[in-house]
């Protein structure tokens, strides 16, 4: 081979070197937060957790290979939820997943900077997460839980369930602007339906057993269990008060009757979790959560217990069986 010639090739394959080499690297290993309000040996949460990262991986994103998750998981008490998201936020994540504004309003105490996606919030925009749901603003996006005219189907649902509710107790957390919206609207459909809607707040255990107890007392009564982080750590107990007091009980998502419960209309949970996944790629491949708009939620999901209605003495109506996407017997 000619001098010159062999200067060429080498030359060439020394540039070709360091594109080589970085083909051959692994990913760049990106880090992220989950701070979940649940704990961690909950099943139902195992399955969210499962949804979210079975959809990261067409995206690209390998645990172990160019992705790193942090995960701190929920005591049931604001006061942990606050450590925990201190706790993700100094590990300096990529961004940082949370559900639910028990989740949210921690985090954004502490960060003004790190990239939040959440899931299962249900006015981001009363409870001051975002500016707005097109534009968010900061450095917070994600999905919304539920629009607060879904509380008056919870009371239809209740209604058609049970035709003889005349009083409901509505379950809320009073610290999160959710509990007051999904009571107003509940409050405005009451009297079309013939029923006295009233706030039942709730911060501990204790307190939901001694106040479903002191509503029991007099007849013609049901609970309405709204959206919360409290009310979904204390599921199975609203779900066995509900039967030791022979209340129909309506709640807010499919949990609460898996375990028991009488029934629930509300978004399709795990379905969040998928969806949140393409805003976790978008954000670590460069876009700002203050262009992202806050997205409603397209998939809800009507569960009956028949088993419980049958231990309630009720009669399913044929028409509200057809219209459920699933029957639990």
């Amino acid at each position: 081979m000619k001098r010159r010639a062999f200067i060429t090739l080498l030359g060439g394959a020394a540039a070709s070197w360091p594109f080589a080499a970085r083909a051959q690297q692994p990913d760049r290993m990106r880090r992220i937060g989950l701070l979940y309000t649940f704990a961690a040996d909950d099943p139902e949460g195992q399955a969210r957790n499962a949804a979210l990262l079975q959809a990261l991986q067409p995206l690209g994103w390998t645990v172990g290979r160019n992705l790193r998750i942090d995960y701190r998981w929920g005591q049931g008490d604001a006061a942990s939820t606050r450590k925990n998201a201190a706790d993700l936020v100094a590990l300096a994540p990529d961004l940082i997943l949370t559900n639910g504004a028990a989740g949210v309003g921690p985090l954004l105490e502490v960060t003004r900077s790190v990239p939040v996606v959440f899931v299962l919030v249900a006015d981001p925009v009363g409870a001051g997460f975002v500016d707005s749901l097109a534009r968010p603003g900061g450095n917070a996006t994600g999905f919304i839980a539920v629009e607060y005219g879904i509380g008056g189907k919870w009371l239809e649902l209740l209604k058609e369930i049970a035709p003889t509710v005349r009083r409901a107790a509505v379950i809320r957390d009073p610290a999160i602007t959710a509990g007051i919206g999904m009571f107003t609207a509940i409050q405005s459909a009451a009297p079309s339906l013939g029923v006295e809607a009233s706030p039942v707040n709730i911060r501990d255990p204790g307190e939901i057993d001694r106040t479903i107890a002191a509503f029991a007392r007099t007849a013609n009564g049901g609970l309405i269990v709204t959206a919360s982080a409290l009310a979904y750590t204390h599921r199975d107990l609203f779900v066995t008060l509900a039967a030791r007091h022979k209340l129909p009980a309506v709640y807010y998502a499919r949990p609460f009757v898996a375990a028991g419960g009488l029934a629930s209309y509300g978004v399709d949970i795990v379905d969040q979790y998928r969806r949140s996944a393409g805003y976790i790629d978008r954000i670590l491949k460069g876009e700002r959560p203050a262009d992202l708009p806050v997205q409603n939620p397209t998939k809800y999901e009507l569960t009956i217990n028949l088993t419980t209605a049958r231990a309630l003495g009720l009669d399913v109506p044929p028409t509200l069986l057809a219209r459920a996407d699933e029957v639990i017997e």
